[in-house]
């Protein structure tokens, strides 16, 4: 006798809501693993954020869809008008109205020619944070690469800044860091509660746009402030038609980008190079192949940006880190007129949610999901970014304008820092997810050592079971 499939509807609802917040408690305390329950309810799952209701879209299909459809499904919906109101309305959060005039403006800082810019900066920030390691000494790995992106970053936001600027900035963003995932999560009456972590975060903004704000009038005051090859000098151009030299951005416009840029440039790269280098720990037959990789293309030396083309083992093992752990986990839009999706009818001003992270775990698209294996991207035809169901930069017209900025400079790192260093956990260590502004490793601390001293260690320490274990941290 043969049993007959449970078929899942096309349209659920996530059960587990509770009065007033609805699935909010949920999301803060496991959001990972309601995100992979929702599936069995339906292919788009209607959830409780607070009193509203916002649908989840459950397989690539309906994504791909709403993602290439941004003049129903605009940038909006809960998350992002918080983020909004937090940053300000830049390139990343602006509605579709304003965007494709940001994006004009903006584009120029993002060329081939800049990249080589910034990537001799790259280059410049690795060799500095991995000649600060020390032997057998314990690094807090994601600490460090939020440190090593928030330094390039800055240094290519604001061409010639001081170190002591460098770090005031970067203290401010972990204070504002560390309250941002509350200011999403949390309905908009909690938010007014006087919650340590809330008030913090505000006043770290504050200063931040003050800090911010006096750059910019530094630079315009100076004869030369806008011939640096930097993102500001981009954002201080005059606009097209100006006769009067104006940039076609106000002062508020441009630190609204900055801040912006900030948050879209450090914690994504920075959380997808600390998982690399844990997975790499955990599975040396692939560290293996990157070692060889690296010894050949470098041979003791930093990466550099001519180097990209032969580093094909390291893109892949960031390919398949950024399907498993995609930083930018949790995503919203808002339905802009009556339309209807899946069959369910929407309301205009409906949130929608997207999760990368539960499309790139999508059985029906990657055998063995939950297995990290750089090699599949081998045999997938085709660069990643046109797969329906790999979009850790988003898709369509909205699509991260720095996404090959934050796949160079990660390339670049990554090559870098496994060519000198290998890292193992430190004892006593074990990792989780850590799923807030991005998705990253909590409690990755590892020990360095040097790779001519490393080579001479027993690889072969972890058992091929261990090596292949389902990743469920």
């Amino acid at each position: 006798m043969t049993s007959t499939p449970v078929r899942i509807p096309t349209v659920g609802t996530a059960p587990g809501a509770v009065p007033l917040l609805g699935h909010a408690l949920t999301l803060l305390r496991d959001p990972l693993r309601f995100l992979r329950s929702l599936p069995a309810h339906g292919e788009l799952v209607a959830i409780r954020l607070g009193l509203q209701r916002a649908y989840v879209l459950c397989t690539p299909e309906l994504t791909h869809h709403v993602l290439t459809d941004d003049r129903t499904f605009d940038k909006g919906g809960p998350m992002v008008d918080r983020t909004r109101d937090a940053l300000g309305n830049g390139l990343p959060t602006c509605p579709r109205s304003q965007h494709r005039g940001q994006r004009r403006l903006i584009q120029p800082a993002f060329t081939a020619a800049r990249l080589a810019d910034y990537a001799s900066i790259m280059e410049r920030e690795v060799r500095a944070i991995t000649d600060r390691w020390q032997t057998g000494k314990p690094i807090d790995v994601l600490a460090d690469m939020q440190v090593l992106t928030g330094r390039i970053l800055v240094a290519t936001m604001f061409a010639g800044i001081s170190d002591r600027r460098t770090t005031e900035i970067l203290d401010i963003l972990k204070a504002i860091q560390d309250g941002f995932l509350l200011r999403i999560a949390l309905p908009a009456w909690a938010q007014r509660l006087p919650v340590p972590a809330l008030r913090r975060s505000q006043r770290a903004r504050t200063r931040l746009r003050a800090l911010v704000g006096d750059i910019i009038d530094h630079r315009r005051a100076t004869p030369d402030g806008q011939s640096h090859r930097d993102l500001l000098s981009t954002f201080l151009a005059p606009s097209d038609g100006a006769t009067d030299g104006t940039s076609g951005l106000t002062k508020d416009e441009i630190t609204d980008q900055c801040l912006n840029f900030f948050f879209a440039g450090t914690e994504t790269t920075a959380s997808l190079l600390a998982w690399s280098l844990h997975l790499l720990a955990q599975h040396p037959e692939v560290e293996r192949q990157l070692h060889t990789e690296t010894d050949q293309v470098l041979n003791d030396r930093v990466a550099s940006l001519k180097d990209l083309p032969r580093l094909e083992v390291t893109g892949r093992i960031l390919t398949e880190t950024l399907r498993l752990y995609p930083a930018g986990w949790l995503i919203t839009r808002t339905v802009t007129r009556d339309t209807e999706l899946a069959g369910q009818p929407l309301a205009a001003g409906t949130p929608l949610v997207y999760s990368p992270y539960l499309i790139h775990h999508h059985l029906g698209h990657y055998p063995d999901p939950e297995r990290f294996a750089p090699d599949r991207w081998r045999d997938i035809p085709g660069p990643p970014s046109r797969q329906p169901a790999f979009v850790p930069f988003g898709g369509g017209a909205r699509k991260c304008i720095g996404d090959q900025y934050g796949i160079t400079e990660a390339t670049l790192a990554l090559a870098s820092i496994t060519a000198r260093w290998q890292l193992r956990p430190a004892p006593g260590v074990h990792v989780r997810s850590n799923a807030g502004i991005s998705l990253a490793p909590r409690g990755l601390r590892m020990i360095a050592t040097p790779r001519t001293t490393a080579s001479a260690l027993d690889h072969a320490s972890l058992s091929k079971a261990d090596a292949d274990r389902p990743l469920n941290y």
